[in-house]
């Protein structure tokens, strides 16, 4: 293998240090396959996606670029602090680096976009989509279309792509099912949300931090929370998360983050309780779902 430079080698083991799921898999648990569909006729199988590992980065002719934004999606609020307000980062909410089915993956989005999307009513392109987890999601500022650090993101999700071609999807699906019948109890919520999600995200729901003051676990009220026009903040959509990703330190086999330790009336509970906390306001909001009926869940 050829030397790398030292500003690449350190992106390399900053991050197998960040992410477990960057160390070589031993022998019983090779990385996941899945089939590809034609977006046309999603009942025909195409080949086979294999989830790459970090390490086969340094064989990109643009490594160094997608090791970049990989980091970024990492540590987005210590790279990135003047464009994001709340303490969260990219991968806060993309379980293991966006490589997890039901765990909001990345894995499809450079092909999935541009699409049309029922919340702008209008077609969105990839940027555009991750502009606006920045102004949500992160309560922050949008990023500069062509600026370094865009650009190093994208890369990251295409190369994570793996040459999928662009009228193919890999056969997964980023998020779970709840049953959205459900009647949400927000005081059964708060136990759930005591027992199972406060030793991670603080008793006030403040989130928890390293000794460098780094988010670990975000905030999921509060000033430094995403805000109320992300989808978390919406009882259904974050649900589907919870449920499905939820608790990540009681997985005792799979994947970390695979969830599936609540039940869809627990998963709905403790996400009314804290999605409907005090966060702050998003400029705009009005303007959202303009062609379509909001979502019973949203907050506004």
């Amino acid at each position: 293998m050829n030397k790398l430079p030292l500003t690449l080698l350190a992106a390399v083991l900053g991050g197998l240090l960040l992410s477990g799921c960057d160390k070589p898999a031993p022998a019983a648990h090779q990385p996941a396959q899945y089939d590809l569909v034609r977006l046309e006729d999603p009942n025909q199988d195409i080949k086979t996606y294999t989830i790459p590992q970090d390490t086969a980065i340094v064989d990109a002719p643009n490594a160094e670029q997608i090791f970049y934004g990989k980091r970024l999606l990492n540590e987005t609020k210590r790279l990135l602090p003047e464009h994001v307000g709340a303490d969260m980062n990219c991968n806060s909410c993309h379980i293991a680096q966006g490589k997890i089915p039901l765990g909001d993956p990345y894995i499809n989005s450079f092909n999935f976009y541009p699409r049309v999307m029922p919340r702008a009513g209008k077609e969105v392109n990839l940027v555009q989509r991750i502009n606006g987890c920045f102004q949500r999601s992160m309560n922050g500022k949008a990023l500069a279309p062509e600026s370094k650090e865009m650009q190093a993101m994208l890369a990251y999700m295409e190369w994570l792509a793996q040459n999928t071609p662009k009228e193919q999807l890999v056969d997964i699906r980023n998020a779970g099912v709840v049953d959205e019948s459900l009647v949400a109890d927000p005081v059964r919520g708060e136990q759930i949300y005591y027992a199972q999600c406060a030793a991670c995200h603080g008793d006030n729901g403040e989130g928890t931090y390293d000794t460098r003051g780094d988010v670990v676990f975000p905030p999921l009220w509060g000033d430094k929370s995403f805000n109320i026009g992300a989808g978390m903040a919406r009882t259904y959509k974050a649900a589907s998360f919870v449920k499905y990703n939820m608790p990540m330190g009681i997985q005792t086999r799979g994947l970390w983050g695979h969830g599936n330790v609540l039940s869809d009336q627990d998963a709905v509970d403790v996400s009314q309780f804290f999605a409907h906390k005090p966060r702050p306001d998003f400029a705009g909001k009005e303007n959202d779902w303009p062609t379509v009926p909001k979502p019973k869940d949203a907050r506004y």
